[in-house]
């Protein structure tokens, strides 16, 4: 039996909350200087709905701007963002590494994220993921921009048949749900305690997850 782990990126592997606000503040910056926005940088906003597909982001933070600003400030935060994981701005939480190199050894390992394939590709080469990781999906693949459609690709594409989901969000939870995984739900920067609630366990260091799987699998 093929079992595997899919794992979220940001807020469970990957600390985005380190390059989040100079990244969107950088871009925020850009929209000031073309008369485009007033006030602060909506970070808290951000924070808030961390996790969602990226048109949803740009609706929310921006309702009042045009499809094209919003494609194009996409594009500019996107752009700063990486160029910060390549700077080595960023950071994985505490003992990502470590944990990765344990599961690995029992069990197949993927990522499924929110967002997009080059920026997580940065990630990966950056901490060379690809030493555990075999194979990250981005929900630019997906056409409905579900998580659930996506994990639901990365089960079909591997023959997997049996595992759990790692994550920090509803959506992750939910995706884990609708495929028949079990879901473990980190209680990292941008988790909400009632979305985590839902999960079939709660942790709050990554280590705990070879045990919590042993318990589970």
């Amino acid at each position: 039996m093929k079992k595997a782990i899919i794992f979220d990126m940001d807020g469970t592997l990957f600390q985005t909350n380190l390059i989040l606000e100079p990244a969107l503040s950088a871009t925020f910056d850009v929209l000031r200087t073309k008369g485009l926005w007033q006030g602060e940088t909506p970070i808290a906003q951000y924070r808030e709905i961390m996790g969602v597909t990226l048109p949803v982001v740009w609706e929310t933070l921006c309702p009042m701007h045009t499809l094209e600003v919003r494609e194009a400030s996409n594009v500019l935060f996107h752009e700063k963002l990486i160029e910060l994981i390549r700077n080595g701005k960023g950071a994985l939480y505490p003992n990502a590494e470590q944990t990765l190199a344990t599961l690995a050894n029992d069990y197949h390992l993927y990522i499924a994220s929110n967002g997009q394939k080059e920026y997580l590709q940065a990630i990966v080469e950056t901490y060379k993921l690809n030493r555990f990781i075999e194979g990250t999906y981005s929900i630019q693949s997906i056409p409905s921009g579900h998580k659930s459609d996506l994990v639901r690709s990365v089960i079909e594409e591997n023959s997997i048949q049996a595992g759990a989901v790692v994550g920090d969000r509803s959506s992750d939870i939910q995706a884990a749900r609708d495929n028949q995984l079990f879901s473990i739900a980190v209680r990292f920067d941008f988790a909400q305690e009632s979305e985590l609630q839902k999960a079939h366990i709660v942790i709050d260091n990554l280590q705990e997850i070879p045990s919590a799987l042993a318990t589970i699998l």
